[in-house]
């Protein structure tokens, strides 16, 4: 078979995303491993070999002698072709093996668009689609984990188990459960309910779906002895005793983030209402400056990246990160090592940290106001004013730089058309700061980036309806409109992409036959835009009785039961409920970092808490928002 795939790889474009062998990968002995495990990215080499996840996961597994863990990507349209015109079914990178000789196959999900490409790495990989297909042969069990995990429920008939929360202590309970039950002689079944006893472990064939008339959620009951009802997410509590990879698999292409990744901190303080990630990664955890400053010495000398990117969902944040940023510099700048910030917060004090990081080079800069009015960013609790925008570009346009990238978001809760306005009147305040302040007034450039809000589960806003397609593109228009102009640049995201990414998020089990119809129909790689296509999609929702409207435009009631409510993500549905009430009153809940504890119980429900480097404390818990 290696013979027959070496050929393949000559007919398709690019050869390196499926043939390993990259620097740092790990082989190992196939026969003399207790449980093999293949970890699953339903997208193409160069987004996975990205994410920070897989390289965690890769490496911890393969620290265990009794285990391994290889790396399967989702293959472009060309190996598609290929595989299916030879009959080579889909393989690991490092030991080409077929998907079906793994014991596990573990898929990360990170985006919705992604679950077509799952049901076609599954089916190329010759294994039913379906769990219940899966039930009665000696099948891979087939896992899930990530952001989307959080509502499992349009999948959960095409995967075995989800992981809820953080994989990093669930990956070694799943390969030492799996072991556990072999060595017992356990059936799949028994598998799964063993899993099923255990935290963060959620088996969606062992609870049972009831729908109201009107089409919500009834309730969603377990049928198994010791299930239980609530499934609440995994928290490491100590990042900083966490396993972090040192020895990353370097990309054998250009992958889209092709450098090393030092996470400085899990979790986020901010609070922002539509945020999901901001609840799901809660609370935030610091790690301390010297193993950060150890992991980046041994990742640089293990791997010859010349760049290092400090990661997370607000790297500003980090209560050590100005010397943290110099120290680096300090010890890798004079061997041409960049440091790079991926996000920064809207002041001056950002700049500052860009400006550190990037002596030599002048890129443009990122910010992310969000929304064009103050009314708005207090809606969404975004916690930014307009003075500290202007402060914070004045500082950019100083410091040298001449583009400014804007990040706003349209159809957000209580969006009015003054809005719409605000966000042009905000882009041209900055474009006039700049005529004041740039020599090179031909270079001065502002880009308004618009996005789509798509409510999502367990946030503030997880009831609130999408704006339609039609509404949306009329938004998109009048901005068009407001945004002429010599230094504007305005680029606006598919609206249509963004309705199927609400139907999935906000779905249930009822849309599992109108996945697979669109994937029968062709969808593919649904997050690109040169292969998105609606009509597939439609075409499935209309052969199977769905409408994917009801599911995008519904408005949940606070009384509802949620497809998703049987997942706890440690924070509770008053504190949801409390927080989208105050939305709509203007409120701002301050960060817990710096303000009250904003109450949202999840200190007490997973019996973890924050942790600053160093030892700074945050709000106490009784302290509390009313």
């Amino acid at each position: 078979m290696e013979k027959q795939l070496d050929k393949i790889l000559r007919r398709v474009q690019k050869p390196g995303r499926y043939s390993g062998g990259e620097w740092n990968a790990v082989r190992k002995d196939w026969q003399s491993t207790d449980v093999k495990m293949a970890f699953a990215f339903p997208d193409v080499y160069e987004v996975g070999m990205s994410h920070l996840g897989l390289q965690i996961l890769y490496g911890m597994v393969n620290d265990r002698e009794d285990a391994l863990l290889e790396r399967v990507f989702a293959p472009w349209p060309d190996m598609e072709e290929q595989l299916r015109n030879t009959g080579l079914p889909l393989t690991s990178l490092e030991s080409r093996r077929p998907l079906r000789d793994f014991d596990i196959i573990g898929f990360t999900l990170q985006y919705e668009l992604s679950f077509t490409n799952i049901l076609n790495m599954l089916d190329l990989a010759g294994i039913p689609l379906r769990s219940a297909d899966r039930a009665g042969g000696d099948y891979p069990l087939v896992v899930a984990g990530g952001p989307c995990a959080f509502n499992p429920e349009p999948i959960a008939d095409f995967i075995d188990v989800f992981v809820i929360g953080e994989g990093e202590e669930a990956v070694n309970e799943l390969l030492d459960a799996y072991l556990s039950a072999r060595r017992s002689g356990e059936g799949r079944r028994d598998l799964l309910l063993r899993l099923a006893g255990c935290d963060g472990f959620y088996v969606p064939s062992l609870y049972r779906v009831e729908y109201n008339e009107q089409g919500t959620v009834h309730m969603v009951t377990p049928v198994g002895k010791n299930v239980p009802a609530l499934v609440r997410k995994r928290v490491v509590a100590d990042m900083d005793a966490a396993y972090f990879p040192t020895r990353m698999v370097v990309p054998a292409i250009e992958s889209v983030h092709d450098r090393a990744m030092l996470e400085v901190q899990r979790g986020c303080t901010r609070g922002c209402r539509f945020c999901q990630a901001g609840v799901i990664y809660r609370p935030v955890r610091e790690k301390e400056p010297q193993t950060l400053l150890r992991h980046a010495g041994e990742l640089l000398c293990s791997t010859g990246w010349g760049e290092i990117s400090l990661t997370s969902l607000s790297t500003s944040d980090y209560s050590r990160v100005a010397p943290l940023v110099s120290e680096l510099i300090k010890q890798h700048g004079p061997a041409g090592v960049n440091v790079s910030l991926p996000s920064l917060r809207v002041d001056a004090f950002s700049v500052g940290l860009a400006r550190e990081v990037q002596k030599v080079r002048r890129s443009s800069l990122t910010f992310a106001p969000e929304a064009g009015t103050q009314r708005l960013r207090d809606v969404i609790n975004k916690g930014v004013t307009e003075d500290n925008l202007m402060e914070a570009v004045e500082a950019a346009f100083t410091a040298g730089w001449h583009s400014i990238k804007l990040y706003f978001m349209i159809g957000l809760p209580t969006e009015t058309d003054e809005d719409l306005h605000g966000i042009a009147n905000l882009a041209r305040r900055v474009l006039n700061k700049g005529h004041a302040l740039v020599r090179a007034k031909g270079r001065l450039k502002v880009t308004v980036s618009v996005s789509s809000f798509v409510p999502k589960s367990h946030t503030a806003f997880q009831w609130e309806p999408q704006n339609t397609m039609a509404e949306l593109k009329r938004k998109q228009a009048l901005l068009r409109d407001l945004l002429r102009g010599r230094g504007l640049v305005f680029k606006w995201h598919d609206p249509q992409s963004s309705f199927l990414e609400a139907v999935l998020s906000r779905g249930d089990r009822r849309l599992a036959p109108a996945i697979e119809a669109a994937w029968q129909n062709g969808a593919r790689f649904d997050g690109w835009s040169e292969f998105f296509d609606l009509g597939k999609w439609q075409r499935a929702f209309e052969s199977t009785g769905v409408d994917p409207r009801w599911y995008a435009y519904h408005r949940y009631e606070y009384n509802d039961t949620l497809p998703w409510d049987h997942i706890s993500a440690g924070v509770s549905k008053k504190y949801l409920v409390r927080e989208h009430r105050r939305s709509m009153e203007g409120a701002i809940t301050p960060d817990c970092r710096n303000g009250r504890c904003p109450g949202c119980g999840l200190c007490t429900t997973l019996a973890t808490k924050p942790y600053l480097a160093g030892g700074e404390t945050v709000a106490p818990l009784p302290d509390t928002v009313q």
